[in-house]
């Protein structure tokens, strides 16, 4: 079998790649050449807001305890998807090694609890402040 051979079954490959990458920038070429951006006023590129002006920043800043709380609903939520597939499967893991799995799992529980315990203790969960 010669090299040249196997080379030339990537050919369909390339051109297709080619193809793809010509496609993508000659759109991107012909909305610039052929669009009407140089008859727009303005106004047009505006933020449309309702009828209104815009006024103001375009976003409203997050207070730190928002982000807090997501990062912890991560954190449990992701509890959930170990859980499950191990709850599906426990009998016949318990068939095979018992202790080894009961222990893991209570190992896994333990450090998500003391991290709960230290969310608690850091008033992660007080919505008042």
């Amino acid at each position: 079998m010669d090299p040249s051979g196997q080379l030339v079954q990537y050919l369909p490959v390339l051109m297709l790649a080619v193809l793809a990458v010509t496609f993508a920038f000659g759109t991107l070429v012909a909305s610039v050449l052929i669009g009407k951006k140089g008859r727009r006023l303005p106004i047009k590129d505006t933020a449309y807001e309702c009828g209104m002006l815009p006024v103001g920043e375009g976003s409203a800043r997050f207070s730190l305890k928002f982000y807090l709380v997501a990062m912890l609903f991560i954190l449990f939520d992701i509890e959930v998807v170990f859980l499950y597939p191990w709850a599906v499967v426990y009998r016949d893991m318990l068939a095979e090694n018992a202790g080894l799995v009961f222990g893991s799992m209570i190992s896994f529980l333990l450090i998500l609890f003391v991290g709960y315990i230290y969310a608690i203790r850091k008033q992660a969960f007080d919505w008042k402040n």
